[in-house]
């Protein structure tokens, strides 16, 4: 506690050692410094060029509301959400191309790190804090960061691990006290009848004692809400994000990791956002165990889990089979996440499978709408899963797995789940690319 009182400072002055020019390692998701980002604020006269590294913004940062013109702060993002979505358009903030399971050692070894600013739970007997709901990468930021500031949040659940999910006072410059800053809130969708039907081809792949990961996005957790609602049992979770769909499966007693090979028995995960619920659920749960992302996305080490079964959602694919996730031609959306690392892993485990998940149409700007099945990927779209690593894709009309299937297979098999008023226009585009041989599919 004499080592606590010493290191105790206001936000104010913490923030004084962030020099112009510097790098910071900024928060993520749920856990995003609340009161040292405000302090931060309120220098922006005296920096220039501060580059932060975050992601997934939930709420705000004054950091970027009071910097119109991006001359004081840059924000790099790991991942964008909605919000940076909008800054990226603007020219205000940038992406990190990521495969998500390689981030820590992105950190170690190829990036600069002046300043480590977090958000933990309060320090317990021992003298450790908890990293509570963001696991991720912040034990690689802390090792190679020169000063490191916690922001201690009364109401950040204390979270079991794994490794790598607790810091201890000795490795932290700076403390503040933020008192009851509460946890930003990531709502669940209501699902749509598309995202049941498409739900509906999941649910049979899956069997009893499978191991689930469920990925970023509205249609991942609604199935968790609607595997909650099955008849499945003795389910295993090991994912990259822990979301409101996983506890639902919890409370329905569908998970209990009895037939996991790692982690037996607990719910393995790297980060987390959702509602209230989701968060009291973590506070000081031994079912947990949070780990750093290179552990929970690493291919070699998810899939020794058998039967691991990894849910995503995409934007776009070609009729090869390659998959975007990330963006509408050169648009940026969000990021590449570990979206790749699970669909390998799930391929690589005994039994496993991995399903691509995507409504077959949207609606464009200019209220047209266009098939996310296309001949060719929008110019400028980036390729996030390459199609030889892809194995389920599914629509509302279907799912087909393009495991070993030629060219003209392929495209057969993605037209048959495309939207019947684009069918023919698929057709076309596969004759044109001379990968279209009429069968009797779609004779």
């Amino acid at each position: 506690m004499d080592e606590y009182r010493r290191k105790c400072v206001t936000a104010d002055e913490a923030v004084q050692v962030i020099c112009s020019g510097d790098w910071v390692e900024f928060g993520f998701a749920a856990s995003m410094p609340c009161l040292l980002d405000k302090a931060l604020a309120r220098r922006k006269e005296e920096l220039h060029n501060v580059h932060l590294r975050g992601g997934i913004l939930l709420s705000p940062l004054d950091i970027l509301k009071c910097d119109p013109k991006g001359e004081h702060f840059i924000w790099n993002s790991w991942h964008l959400g909605g919000r940076e979505r909008r800054l990226a358009e603007k020219g205000l903030a940038y992406y990190i191309p990521l495969r998500y399971s390689e981030c820590p050692r992105y950190i170690r070894e190829n990036l600069h790190t002046d300043v480590a600013i977090i958000q933990v739970s309060p320090m317990d007997k021992h003298g450790y804090f908890s990293f509570g709901v963001t696991i991720s990468h912040y034990a690689a930021a802390i090792e190679k960061a020169r000063h490191v500031i916690i922001e201690v949040n009364e109401d950040m659940p204390r979270v079991h691990g794994g490794y790598d999910n607790i810091v201890h006072i000795s490795e932290v410059n700076y403390i503040v006290e933020g008192g009851h800053l509460g946890l930003p809130e990531l709502p669940s969708s209501e699902p749509t009848e598309v995202d049941k039907k498409i739900a509906a081809y999941i649910l049979p792949e899956i069997s009893d004692g499978a191991c689930i990961q469920l990925g970023i996005g509205g249609m991942p957790n609604i199935l968790g809400q609607m595997i909650a609602e099955s008849d499945l049992k003795d389910l295993g979770i090991h994912t990259e994000m822990l979301i409101d769909g996983i506890v639902n499966m919890i409370e329905k007693g569908k998970v209990n990791g009895k037939y996991k090979q790692l982690d037996r028995g607990r719910i393995t995960f790297t980060f987390a956002a959702g509602t209230q619920k989701l968060y009291d659920f973590m506070k000081d749960n031994p079912v947990l165990a949070g780990y750093p992302v290179d552990y929970t996305d690493h291919p070699s080490i998810a899939s020794r889990n058998d039967k691991l079964i990894s849910i995503n959602s995409a934007l776009e694919v070609d009729l090869t089979g390659q998959i975007c996730s990330e963006t509408v031609g050169p648009r940026i959306i969000s990021g590449s996440g570990g979206q790749l690392d699970f669909v390998e892993a799930a391929y690589y485990s005994k039994e496993g499978k991995s399903f691509i998940c995507l409504p077959s149409t949207y609606t464009d700007k200019h209220g047209q709408v266009c098939s996310r099945i296309k001949p060719l990927m929008t110019l400028g779209s980036v390729i996030t899963d390459t199609r030889t690593t892809v194995m389920y894709v599914v629509t509302e009309y279907g799912k087909v797995n393009l495991k070993g299937l030629s060219s003209w297979q392929r495209a057969e098999a993605l037209i048959s789940i495309a939207h019947p008023d684009y069918r023919d226009e698929l057709i076309a585009g596969a004759e044109k690319l001379k990968i279209w041989r009429r069968s009797s599919k779609l004779a």
